[in-house]
Parts: C-alpha cells; structure tokens; sequence
C-alpha cells in the first residue's frame, strides 16, 4: 500500500492531546519523505492570495516574452531529442539575509516588493519555528539547528521565484531537473492548481500534491549532515506540463557563508563517529561545491568536502 504525502497540520501543536502525534508526522516526514506539507501554518491566507497574484502578474509583465525569446533563441520547441543541460523555467532571486536585494531588481512594482518583504518575514519566523520542533524531536536542545546556522553574520535566506509556462516537449525537457537542495530548510508555495513537482521515494517518483494555502517543506543537504543522516535531503524534480503555468515561490532558510557545519555530537554515535560520514566544513565551500555538481549525486559531495577537511584543520568559529 502506497503511504500518503504527510500533510501536518500545524494548528495541532497547541492542543496537548495531538502534540504528540503531530509531532511523530513531523519526525517520520523527515526520516522518510524528506518532505511534508504545512496547513494552518500561521501566515494569512490574504497575504498567500496577494503575493501569487501579483507573481503572476509580473510573470505576464517582465517575464514573459523574454523566456519565449530564450526559447525560441536555443531552439527548444522544436527539440527532437532529450535536453540534458537547460529547464524549462523563468526565474529570478530575491535575498532576504544578512542584507536584502529587493531595493535593486529592477522592474519589482512598489506593492509586489512589500508584499514579499512581509512574506518572507513570515516565512522566516516559521523557518526558525520548524527548526525548535525539529529539535525538539531529534533531542537536542532548543535553538541547536538556528545556532548552527548563525555562523558569524546570522543565516542566509532567500527566495527563488519560479514560472513554469506550458511546455510542448514534456518528455524531453524538464522543468527543473532532479537535485537535492544544498542548504537547509526550504519552504515553498506553490501553484494550487498546476502539479509538477515530484521526489524520490524507495525508488518511485511521487507528486507533491497542489493544495490551496499550503506551505510545502523540504530538507536539504545540511539538515542531512546536522542530524548525522538521521533526515535525509531527497531527490526531487519538476515535470513541465503542456499547458498552464505552475508558480513556484522557494524560500531557502540556509546557514550563514562562514557556519562551521557538522554532525551534532548527541546524533553521533561510537560506530559512525567510527565511520565518519559526514565531514565538516564551512557552508561556503560547500556552496562553491554544489554550484558545478548541482543535478549530481549529493555523497561525492560530501565525501569531497571530507577530503578538503582532512588538508584544512577548521578553526572554531566564536559565536555569541
């Protein structure tokens, strides 16, 4: 029997009776999915309504033509064979922390930029409030995983927004090709209506459900090396689809440039500090890293950065 996408209901918390059965959803999202799906997650439904509303719009106003352009300049309506190298998405990057962008993307219209200043301060609180519950469940004291993300300057955020416009070779192109996220806890509001997006589980590709107001979460990379491979980050892809176009809003809660990242030591036990899987190192280099190998498995990765470990003695870094 297939198991359902875990969908948490986050309003549950504040009643004793289903805390703890919220919070064993949470846990086993993590160990197994890699993902779950947020309701009753706390940020407005108005302000949800707004911020797709008037992505959408600037989709239509700024981006449009240009991503047909782009099409039409590489030739990709008309491919014969699979596109190994490009995605079928328009996109473009706000920074949120340590210092925001939003002030310098040009053609961002006065009320879409303060409708997603105030989103991703949301986006934020419930970042650093996921991360006390991961805590909670992983038995470590609350604060560990945002103060393993602090490095010297506090966490970087940010927010890839993404369209995925109708594709006429679905087959050969995809949206966004297979990957596991390289920093720490993403959280994503996606398009309700248009699916797409899909992860890897015991060998199967599964759809996120679309649903309305929902607050989608994944685990990346570092989580994985934080936990000492306790939550695993997953493979996940988007498929285009031949008509309409899906809205992607990705914000990615990460460690700061110089975090020190490595296995907590209460996840560490005698046989794997034995084995040592997961190396340590400074989030930075592992971004420098990821940047070339992105759509490539994620252990070569780590097992590179145990290489870089082992000619680099890291010095702690002095956090407050």
């Amino acid at each position: 029997m297939e198991s359902t996408f875990p969908v948490v209901d986050l309003s549950t918390l504040n009643n004793g009776d289903e805390r703890g059965s919220t919070m064993e959803l949470i846990n086993d999202a993590c160990e197994n999915w890699g993902f779950f799906e947020l309701v009753n997650h706390g940020i407005s439904h108005e302000l949800l309504d707004t911020v797709e509303k008037l992505t959408k719009e600037h989709y239509r106003k700024c981006m449009e033509e240009r991503f047909k352009e782009m099409v039409a300049a590489k030739g990709l309506a008309a491919v014969q064979s699979e596109v190994g190298d490009i995605d079928w998405e328009s996109t473009f990057y706000l920074r949120h922390l340590p210092t925001s962008n939003m002030s310098e993307i040009p053609d961002l219209e006065e009320d879409y930029r303060k409708a997603m200043k105030e989103f991703a301060g949301e986006l934020e609180k419930l970042a650093e409030q996921l991360l006390d519950l991961l805590c909670e469940n992983l038995g470590l004291e609350k604060g560990y995983l945002k103060n393993t993300f602090y490095g010297s300057n506090g966490p970087t955020f940010g927010t890839k927004v993404s369209n995925y416009p109708p594709c006429p070779k679905p087959d050969l192109i995809k949206g966004l090709r297979a990957h596991t996220d390289a920093g720490g806890l993403i959280l994503l509001f996606q398009d309700d209506k248009v699916s797409g997006l899909q992860l890897l589980k015991d060998g199967q590709w599964i759809d996120v459900p679309p649903m309305k107001h929902s607050i989608v979460i994944n685990l990346g990379d570092q989580l994985e090396v934080i936990t000492n491979g306790k939550y695993k980050s997953v493979l996940h892809r988007v498929i285009a689809q031949t008509d309409g176009n899906r809205m992607s809003i990705a914000s990615f809660y990460n460690p700061g440039s110089d975090a020190v990242i490595y296995p907590a030591p209460a996840l560490v036990t005698k046989e794997s500090e034995e084995s040592q899987v997961y190396p340590k190192f400074v989030f930075e280099d592992y971004m420098k890293l990821y940047a070339g190998l992105k759509f490539q498995a994620k252990e070569p990765r780590f097992e590179a950065m145990k290489t870089i470990e082992s000619t680099v003695k890291l010095d702690p870094i002095v956090t407050v």
